[in-house]
């Protein structure tokens, strides 16, 4: 892990444009971070889409098919902490669904807080957690007799540019047998008034969560970052709808990596690209589903219009 860490850093620092990987935010303490950034008044996603699997779960089951007639695999990548899965859960445990729950994350910190947190509120529920990459995961369970149904929650899917979103949606697809589902939740383009503050927030949450990756960097790669003459600089363009986060140097500076045996120059305002949080619309969605064998059943969305989780049916 610390070496393919090293290469990952080294690439990116090396490239014209300095970017850092986004996976490498969940170590434990951005974890943490991330669990206080759904929380925050103004990181109106994780309230968005609680509100659609809080309202909407009676549509949800019909249109991903779920029925007491036959055992499900139910498979949520990257599952959070559970909370909005928990409505899901509750509601499929009250429609008499058999089904195992099988959460998917690279993070053991992460999983390990969200069994405690399904067990304690749904002790009788089959729950199988799975450490590591997501297709390998899946790949294993491909071969099973049951049908699947994938979460894909909190506009994840949004990390990525749009052209590795359709490669990644192939590649689930591919990994998924045909009438199996997947739930996409993904955020939808609106006003940078409502977007920029969720990246920004008053208390700085999300500006110690982006510069924890310095703090990484020299705990794991022994790094000498000064991490005070660094700055978050969240950005959002409201015709792409995409919003990116850097990193900014305050000042000229070099800093040396020892794990990888290089110095790295950064001038005065350079930034180092740590995010890229992509809004959508139907149109982009039904763009990076046009090489996959998915197609668009229904879309759900919370009152306000800001959120949206599309049932997709691999054909």
């Amino acid at each position: 892990m610390i070496e393919q860490f090293a290469k990952d850093v080294d690439i990116g620092f090396s490239a014209q444009e300095k970017t850092l990987s986004s996976k490498y935010f969940y170590n434990k303490l951005g974890d943490e971070l991330f669990v206080k950034i759904m929380n925050m008044p103004e990181y109106y996603l994780t309230r968005a889409e609680l509100e659609i699997f809080t309202q909407k779960t009676t549509e949800m089951i019909e249109h991903l098919e779920l029925d007491s007639r036959r055992h499900f695999e139910l498979i949520e990548l990257g599952a959070g902490d559970g909370t909005k899965t928990k409505k899901l859960l509750a509601a499929m445990n009250a429609n008499s669904v058999s089904y195992d729950y099988i959460p998917i994350d690279i993070s053991s910190n992460a999983l390990e807080t969200l069994v405690a947190n399904v067990s304690k509120d749904l002790p009788n529920i089959s729950i199988k957690p799975r450490q590591g990459d997501y297709f390998e995961c899946l790949h294993s369970l491909k071969n099973s007799d049951h049908p699947k149904v994938v979460l894909f929650l909190g506009s994840n899917i949004g990390n990525m540019p749009d052209d590795i979103a359709c490669q990644f949606l192939q590649h689930l697809s591919d990994n998924l047998n045909a009438h199996d589902k997947l739930l996409l939740g993904v955020d939808l383009i609106k006003p940078a008034a409502i977007v920029l503050p969720a990246y920004n927030d008053k208390k700085g949450i999300t500006c110690a969560f982006n510069l924890n990756l310095l703090q990484r960097m020299n705990d794991e790669l022994e790094a000498d970052f000064n991490i005070e003459a660094f700055e978050h600089a969240p950005e959002y363009d409201e015709v792409s709808g995409v919003a990116k986060s850097y990193i900014k140097s305050k000042c000229e500076q070099e800093v040396v990596i020892k794990a990888i045996g290089k110095t790295y120059h950064f001038s005065a305002g350079e930034k180092i690209q740590t995010e890229i949080s992509r809004k959508y619309s139907d149109k982009i969605v039904n763009d990076i589903i046009s090489d996959t064998e998915f197609d668009v059943v229904t879309k759900m969305t919370d009152n306000n219009n800001y959120f949206a989780d599309y049932v997709l049916n691999k054909k």
